[in-house]
């Protein structure tokens, strides 16, 4: 998806030339364009590091005069680009003087390690995608079941009725659909559903979430003590682009858990129903979100030291 795109125009023989630059969130790509008529693009990949882009021709072979053009491309900032023109090896442009462009490829530019992780986490990615999508669609499910019956234990029993139709596919397809959540998300589909329906108070309804959120605190924190995160904690790896420690990050997800379940059972308590729909709808979802990733920050595994490192 494009952020944002940089326009450079210069003029060289009395002619029109500029550089674009996309910039996106995965990568970074730089076109050298004469009169409207693209000659040349480049691109990096911005998670394996900030380059310096390099577009180099010979003007007689384009028809665009003469003498050899080389044009430099390079982040002089954390957010903007400049352009260096040379003829012949002649400085005779700068869209920034003074500035320099090669600041973002000294500061942040490729290292082996973080091209290594990159590549890495696409192949990680390329091996578990289907999963992740089994995971979103079935929450998707979730709630458009949800919007189109307005019964939350018709729409639970519906996504957990797609979920077991993905154990069933999984035997017939060679791809991964059950690494991700879509396994565990059926058994907490099928246990809402049964809360829901064995349970009619509007009270037991509300004191839903923490039950569930007791019942997920309780299997996260098994896992992570007993198992040192091996289920939850390295299924969790597969949605990060870092790497994590499971054992934390499984442990840490249970004390999410755990508070989670007990501000709304707090809410529903002291509270009218009216406050804890409130709460349920357009609180409790932003604070999990902050307090997970606060314990991904936590769970997050650094790098070893090199040995001509030392720790402050």
């Amino acid at each position: 998806m494009k952020i944002w795109t940089y326009q450079r125009p210069f003029e060289l023989q009395g002619q029109p030339w500029r550089v674009e630059v996309v910039s996106s969130f995965n990568s970074v790509t730089s076109r050298l364009v004469h009169d409207d008529r693209l000659i040349e693009e480049h691109s990096f990949i911005a998670a394996e590091g900030i380059r310096t882009l390099v577009h180099k021709h010979t003007l007689a072979e384009l028809d665009a005069g003469t003498g050899t053009l080389r044009v430099e491309v390079g982040y002089f900032n954390f957010w903007n680009v400049g352009i260096r023109v040379y003829l012949d090896e002649v400085l005779v442009h700068e869209s920034h003087p003074g500035r320099d462009i090669d600041h973002g490829e000294k500061k942040h530019g490729p290292k082996p390690e973080r091209v290594e992780q990159y590549r890495a986490q696409t192949d990680r990615w390329e091996e578990t995608k289907y999963s992740v999508y089994a995971d979103i669609g079935l929450g998707l499910l979730f709630f458009a079941a949800g919007k189109l019956t307005g019964d939350l234990s018709t729409a639970a029993l519906i996504g957990a009725a797609a979920g077991l139709a993905l154990v069933l596919a999984q035997r017939f397809v060679t791809v991964d659909l059950l690494g991700g959540f879509a396994v565990f998300g059926t058994i907490m589909l099928l246990i809402s559903a049964g809360f829901s329906l064995a349970f009619q108070s509007e009270f037991m309804v509300q004191i839903k979430s923490t039950v569930l959120g007791l019942l997920v605190a309780g299997l996260m924190f098994a896992d992570g003590l007993i198992r040192k995160g091996e289920f939850f904690g390295a299924r969790i790896q597969r949605y990060l682009p870092f790497t994590i420690v499971p054992q934390r990050v499984a442990a840490g997800m249970g004390a999410v858990g755990l508070l989670m379940a007990g501000l709304n059972y707090g809410v529903a308590v002291a509270f009218s129903e009216d406050a804890w729909l409130t709460y349920t709808t357009f609180l409790d979802t932003p604070l999990s979100v902050c307090l997970t990733y606060a314990v991904f920050l936590w769970a997050r595994q650094t790098p070893p030291l090199g040995p001509d490192v030392q720790a402050d």
